[in-house]
């Protein structure tokens, strides 16, 4: 059953996204970036290019020729992953096909539209027996 990460509290929802890649990649597990907008998807991968200064997380769009030899995709439909454990929504919605992910990583603004949709994605999920953890990054900032 998928594990579901829960990111609250986010003050930059792309550059937590670029450093959660960043980690899966490291930890040598393929990434799905679900961004369903074009410009979303746009700016993950113009970040992922200089965030952060000192690291690279290698990336292309799914449907990129380099796909099959890429850590990390980005993608504007969650049907092009290919053999992918872990997804990273950046979408309003519940990710379409996300139990065929081992892990799935939901980032949260601070941002009352944010948390609303936040709130639904966490209830239906949850509804479903889903095993969630949570981090509050506003926390984590503080040292706490």
């Amino acid at each position: 059953m998928t594990s579901i990460d829960f990111y609250f509290n986010a003050q930059d929802k792309l550059q937590v996204a670029c450093r959660l890649a960043g980690k899966a990649v490291a930890q040598k597990k393929r990434l799905l970036i679900f961004a369903p907008q074009p410009d979303m998807a746009q700016r993950v991968d113009r970040m992922l290019w200089t965030w952060p200064a000192t690291g690279f997380v290698p990336h292309c769009l799914a449907h990129d020729p380099l796909a099959d030899e890429t850590p990390a995709l980005i993608a504007v439909d969650a049907q092009e992953a290919g053999a992918c454990e872990v997804l990273l929504n950046l979408s309003a919605e519940c990710p379409p096909h996300f139990e065929r992910f081992e892990r799935l990583l939901e980032i949260v603004g601070r941002e009352d539209d944010e948390r609303a949709s936040g709130r639904k994605r966490y209830r239906f999920y949850r509804d479903r027996g889903y095993a969630i953890s949570d981090h509050d990054l506003a926390k984590e900032a503080r040292g706490e």
